[in-house]
């Protein structure tokens, strides 16, 4: 059993899984009620990253490469039956960069990659990307304003202050960005964009199409930038009609070779 994932998959042949990279500062439970609402017929595989959560004790990885290889290594065996990734802000670059590595190897890709949140790769990173380096009020001004920071948090400084380093750590994962492949991936991709978010744009969004060579759109949802938790289940209902294409359509017994990257494709 890999650390990333709290349980490995059921062994359902008959179940398509999705990998859930969570959101800067945020962890598996992010995805908790997901396996409710989007059924059985997809299996709903949070990925808990190290340093939060049940995995606080862990040193968090701030590098980008090394995260990513890291995860290629430990849940490689989970990846090669069909699948696909939903990454929400910080996850959508993970789901990304994990993609473009397993690309360059030649290993199995996903079905489809299912971003959300965040603006295309060429694009400058927003200014609450170099927000590691702010001091406490700052960052916190800065996180309660996307809407990234509930009440309760607000309301309890002891939880606030063992949040807020696991945000800076993340927030320097973030800025490493510019590092990753932005080779056009075999896969299609799907990506949502919330019309009320103050930290990425709607057109920023629709700026990934050039990312794929098969199919791309983008889905506009209710909300800001954390719809997923704020316009939970509009957004999931958007997302189930996504997902069910591939649920639909994937020999899930098989491997379709046509999805499984190549160096130099």
């Amino acid at each position: 059993m890999t650390r990333y994932l709290r349980r490995g998959g059921t062994g359902h042949a008959d179940r398509l899984r999705m990998f859930c990279f969570p959101y800067a500062g945020g962890g598996a439970s992010v995805y908790a009620g997901w396996q409710r609402q989007l059924g059985t017929r997809v299996e709903v595989l949070p990925v808990q990253l190290p340093g939060r959560e049940g995995r606080m004790a862990e040193p968090r990885f701030t590098d980008l490469p090394a995260l990513v290889e890291d995860l290629d290594r430990e849940l490689g065996e989970e990846l090669d039956r069909p699948h696909v990734v939903y990454g929400h802000s910080m996850g959508a670059l993970i789901a990304f960069a994990l993609a473009q590595h397993r690309r360059a190897r030649g290993a199995r890709l996903p079905l489809a990659l299912l971003l959300g949140a965040h603006r295309a790769p060429h694009l400058p990173a927003p200014p609450i990307t170099h927000g590691y380096g702010a001091d406490d009020s700052e960052l916190v001004r800065g996180l309660a304003s996307l809407g990234g920071l509930p009440q309760v948090l607000l309301d309890r400084p002891d939880w606030l202050a063992a949040l807020l380093p696991v945000v800076r750590d993340d927030l320097m994962l973030c800025d490493g960005a510019g590092s990753v492949d932005r080779t056009p991936l075999p896969i299609p991709l799907h990506t949502f964009a919330g019309v009320e978010d103050r930290l990425v744009t709607v057109p920023e969004v629709r700026e990934w199409a050039p990312y794929s060579t098969r199919d791309s759109e983008t889905v506009e949802v209710p909300g800001g930038h954390f719809f997923i938790r704020e316009q939970e289940t509009a957004f999931l209902d958007r997302l189930s009609d996504v997902v069910s294409r591939y649920v639909d359509s994937a020999d899930l017994m098989g491997v379709d070779m046509d999805l499984v990257g190549a160096p130099g494709d």
